[in-house]
C-alpha cells in the first residue's frame, strides 16, 4: 500500500440563498500549498486562490474579491473558501487541490 497526501470535500453539494455568505470546506492530511479552482459548465477550470500550509491569515482571491481562503489547523486540517454575498453566478463546480491541476500560465 502507498500512502500520500489526501484532500476531500466536507460536502459534495451545497445550496444556499442569494446574498448569503457561503463557506466551502475541504479536509486535508498535509500539503505545502492548497489551491481552489472553479469550473462553469462547458468551460475549463479557472484558478481562484492559493494559500500555503501554515498561513495564519486569510487570503483574498485576485480573481474575485468576494472570495477568500482560510486554513484551520489542529487534529483535523481544513481549507475553507468563503464566498461573500453569494450570487446566482457563483453556481459552479469548485475544486480544492493539494497541487496545481491546471497547466499554462501561473
Amino acid at each position: 500500500a502507498v500512502s500520500g497526501d489526501v484532500i476531500t470535500p466536507d460536502k459534495t453539494e451545497m445550496f444556499d440563498e442569494e446574498g448569503s455568505n457561503v463557506t466551502l470546506s475541504c479536509s486535508y492530511s498535509s500539503a505545502d500549498y492548497l489551491y481552489w479552482y472553479r469550473q462553469y459548465p462547458r468551460s475549463a477550470p479557472e484558478f481562484l486562490v492559493l494559500i500555503f500550509d501554515g498561513a495564519t491569515n486569510s487570503k483574498e482571491s485576485d480573481v474575485d474579491p468576494r472570495l477568500s481562503v482560510k486554513l484551520t489547523t489542529g487534529n483535523k486540517k481544513h481549507v475553507d473558501l468563503k464566498i461573500s454575498s453569494a450570487a446566482v453566478s457563483d453556481s459552479a463546480l469548485y475544486y480544492c487541490a493539494l497541487r496545481p491541476t491546471v497547466t499554462g500560465n501561473t
